[in-house]
Order: structure tokens, then C-alpha cells, then sequence
């Protein structure tokens, strides 16, 4: 692990149970607030229309460290989608990372000069499903997050892994390639 912790990069995906619609899949920034990843944190202070932009909290007044940004991937249309990525989302997201802290992934003595930016995925369909499985959402949210940080802080996959297995492994949705 870089001990500059300059700019850190990590993704994870954490499928959904069968029939939900809750596939987890972060991509998160890691870095110092006086650093690139600091800045661009500070940028993400203005919202974006469909792009609500929200700090990881476990509760009101419980902002988690290292302060941690949370935006969608997709524009959030509707109250209902906003709900859900500002609940069981962002409680998922920040309990990751309190417990990312706990575990010795995030140095503790490091959370005051860090900050986080994780582009968080929702599912349109999730918050019009009658049959959404809010604990599945938090589930997959809550691993897919806390192994996006691990790998970011680790620089996973190493390059010698891609190369290795740059014919092996496909995109999830190639179906276009040899």
C-alpha cells in the first residue's frame, strides 16, 4: 500500500439477491484533502440537477471519517430514488466506512486527512419495485463499498494481475468481443 495516500482508485461490484435489483457497484476516490482528491471532494459542495451530491452519514450529526462525498451514477428522478440513496445507501456506504476504519483498512490516525468520493450505483427500477429487499440493498451496498476502499488502498487489481488475464476474463456485458 502507497503510504502517500496522493489518490487512491477502487471499484467492486456485490450482485443482488435473485429477483432485486440492488447490484452494488461504487466506484470510489480515496486521497488527502490537500491533494486531487480534495479538491475535486470540495468541487462536489455544488449540486447537479438529477446528480444530488450528499456527505455519508450514519445518522443526523454522525458525518463519518474520512468525509466521504456520495454521488449516483444515474440521474435520480424521483423522491423515491433520493430516499433510497439517501437512506439505506448512504447508511450502508458510511457504515463501510466507520467500519473500514475499525478494521484497519483506513489508518485511524489518517481520517482527518482523507476525504472520499464514491460514484454510487441505484437502479432505476429499485424504488418502483413493490418487492424490493431494502436489507439486500444495504447488504450489497455495505461489501461493495468497504472492498472498493480495501482495493483502492491496496492498488487492486495490480497490473501484473490485468496483464495476466487480459485474455481471460470479459466485461460482464461483452458479448461483442472474440
Amino acid at each position: 500500500m502507497s503510504k502517500d495516500y496522493l489518490f487512491h482508485a477502487g471499484e467492486a461490484t456485490v450482485f443482488a439477491a435473485e429477483g432485486q435489483a440492488t447490484d452494488a457497484m461504487p466506484e470510489i476516490l480515496i486521497g488527502r484533502t490537500d491533494g486531487p482528491v480534495g479538491t475535486a471532494f470540495a468541487n462536489m459542495m455544488a449540486q447537479s440537477k438529477g446528480h444530488t451530491a450528499m456527505f455519508a452519514i450514519r445518522a443526523c450529526n454522525q458525518l463519518v471519517r474520512p468525509a466521504t462525498m456520495m454521488v449516483p451514477k444515474v440521474t435520480l428522478k424521483d423522491s423515491a430514488n433520493i430516499e433510497l440513496f439517501g437512506g439505506v445507501v448512504q447508511a450502508a456506504t458510511a457504515d463501510a466506512i466507520v467500519d473500514c476504519v475499525i478494521d484497519g483498512i483506513i489508518p485511524r490516525e489518517m481520517v482527518d486527512e482523507l476525504c472520499i468520493v464514491a460514484l454510487v450505483w441505484i437502479d432505476p427500477r429499485c424504488a418502483k419495485d413493490p418487492n424490493l429487499d431494502k436489507r439486500d440493498m444495504y447488504r450489497t451496498n455495505y461489501a461493495a463499498t468497504k472492498l472498493a476502499i480495501e482495493r483502492a488502498l491496496n492498488n487492486e487489481p495490480t497490473i501484473d494481475e490485468l496483464i495476466a488475464n487480459r485474455h481471460k476474463i470479459k466485461h460482464d456485458m461483452d458479448d461483442w468481443s472474440a
